[in-house]
């Protein structure tokens, strides 16, 4: 028992500073983004991704990729490289749909000459 003792205690509390706190912080981020996508899908009765997915997929990998840095982890410093990539190119993606939406004018309904808008029957 008190190996584990130990290495909760070494863990948690000798190595605690603020890039675990960085470290927390980002992956309460990166975890919130799966909770937006649930309740948006919930909301529209469909799978649905949010803007606000990518949003924080990208806050939370770029604040992750920071910490494994910090932590000279390779595994981790490559796996969010690649995320960060696919979470960006996502954004310009969106990005892009929207300015093409933007630039397409509504066209106001005309009415038709001849008809009203009542209907008599």
């Amino acid at each position: 028992m008190s190996a584990i003792a130990d290495f909760i205690h070494e863990t948690f509390v000798q190595q605690f500073n603020g890039w675990i706190v960085l470290g927390f912080v980002a992956q309460a981020m990166f975890t919130g983004r799966f909770a937006i996508q649930w309740i948006a899908s919930e909301r529209a009765r469909k799978s649905v991704v949010p803007v606000a997915f990518w949003t924080f997929s990208l806050a939370g990998g770029s604040l992750l990729l920071l910490y494994a840095i910090h932590r000279m982890d390779p595994v981790f410093i490559i796996g969010q490289l690649t995320g960060l990539f696919i979470y960006a190119r996502n954004m310009v993606l969106i990005r892009k749909e929207r300015k093409e939406a933007a630039m397409i004018p509504e066209v106001p309904s005309l009415p038709v000459a001849g008809k009203s808008d009542r209907s008599f029957g």
